[in-house]
């Protein structure tokens, strides 16, 4: 298994703090956003490789943090991955990285894919275990409390075996709290769809399209996170991420 995380963004509503740093090498709590990151994936087996996919303006920044971290998957530093954009005018959007990403790797196994800007009070470990009980694409969801910040995000409803029924993106009436967030499992056996979805035109930005165009047309379950979860969209975010992760130490 491979993962993808996808650091490809400009953050805009961050700057001037975002202006000449990455939003994932933002430190929270003293160290990157993006170690956070990888110390949420480092008790989970299986994982052959971390890519994290950025753009050219930052490809450099990632580079030198690669070269200093002392994370290993399989005794391998994470992989930078430069999309060849420069702006956010030209940006590929998040499902448009992914497929490049898969190609110019020659991906073929199962993979996770997870935002740089999303952070994990707690480990993975039990979305690993979730993705082992059946070959099929799950994403994890979060109960935000509240149906307004639901409509920045998605709307989402399940079966009694956890399989998604309805998913909305940014929708305008939602009646649960109920969202999916930026973390996703697709087994090697979807990647062919990934390159449909694409090549047929369609959005290629915000993950949860993809997650809409697939749940329509094959099984696709999700994941409760447990434990608290955070966006960082806003300075307002990062500083309460910052105070909540400091407090954990």
């Amino acid at each position: 298994m491979k993962v993808i995380i996808l650091a490809a963004g400009y953050a805009t509503r961050l700057y001037p703090l975002t202006l000449n740093c990455p939003k994932p090498l933002l430190k929270i709590a003293g160290k990157p956003m993006l170690d956070h990151i990888l110390e949420s994936l480092s008790p989970v087996e299986g994982i052959e490789e971390v890519i994290i996919v950025t753009n050219s303006k930052f490809s450099g920044h990632f580079r030198e943090w690669a070269s200093k971290t002392e994370f290993r998957f399989m005794g391998k530093k994470p992989r930078v991955i430069d999309d060849l954009t420069t702006e956010d005018t030209n940006k590929r959007g998040a499902i448009g990285d992914i497929y490049y990403v898969l190609h110019e790797c020659g991906i073929r196994e199962d993979i996770w894919v997870l935002a740089g800007d999303n952070l994990f009070e707690n480990d993975l470990l039990d979305f690993a275990r979730s993705c082992r009980e059946i070959e099929a694409p799950r994403v994890g969801i979060y109960d935000v409390e509240d149906l307004e910040l639901v409509k920045k995000y998605c709307s989402i409803e399940v079966d009694e075996k956890n399989r998604i029924t309805s998913f909305k993106e940014k929708p305008q009436n939602p009646t649960s709290t109920w969202s999916a967030i930026a973390l996703y499992y697709y087994p090697a056996s979807v990647l062919k769809m990934i390159d449909d979805y694409i090549v047929q035109g369609n959005n290629p930005d915000q993950p949860g399209r993809l997650v809409e165009w697939l749940s329509k047309r094959i099984p696709f379950y999700v994941w409760k996170v447990m434990g608290k979860w955070y966006d960082i969209g806003s300075k307002e975010s990062l500083k309460e991420a910052d105070r909540i992760f400091t407090s954990l130490r």
